[in-house]
């Protein structure tokens, strides 16, 4: 009888709303085992974790100050891009075994990143080349497109028509 009075305690409210937060906390933890994985490869100063009592909530701890805990709220732009690159990797590795996710398409956010920064996302990300994946980068850093292999380049014509050119290795 205690699993079943566990359960009602669990599932709740006649509209599921509790199960529904109980099961998506269960996917968190899971997603912030992988997602810390990968920021210890990126940026080992940072770890993610859950704000206490707040199951669906997130927070950055600094392991560089301490273990102080900040919220995600107050991060830099460039320790947004490596918990959003870290978070969209934890992602892509949760996905299921008969659903591997092939490539992984980024929008700016590398103008944010300090050097050394750039250095290791650019790294991760010919990392999970090498592994077999495409990788496509949108971005407007000066540089970047000498560290990446093709370079696709698009440019405005008239009439509302753009050419597209493909520099680099064929």
């Amino acid at each position: 009888m205690r699993v079943w009075g566990r359960l009602r305690e669990v599932i709740g409210s006649a509209t599921g709303d509790k199960f529904q937060k109980f099961a998506q906390s269960l996917t968190l933890e899971l997603l912030l085992v992988q997602a810390n994985a990968q920021l210890r490869d990126l940026k080992p100063r940072y770890s993610l974790g859950r704000v206490p009592r707040h199951d669906l909530e997130l927070q950055l701890v600094d392991h560089d100050l301490g273990d102080e805990v900040r919220s995600i709220r107050g991060l830099s732009g460039g320790e947004k891009f490596l918990v959003s690159l870290a978070l969209a990797l934890a992602l892509a590795s949760l996905s299921a075994n008969d659903c591997r996710i092939d490539s992984l398409f980024i929008d700016e956010g590398f103008g944010t990143l300090d050097a050394q920064s750039l250095d290791i996302a650019v790294s991760t990300l010919d990392a999970l080349q090498a592994e077999g994946r495409q990788i496509g980068i949108i971005s407007h850093v000066p540089g970047l497109a000498e560290r990446v292999g093709v370079e696709i380049q698009i440019r405005p014509q008239a009439s509302g028509r753009s050419s597209v050119r493909v520099v680099g290795p064929s």
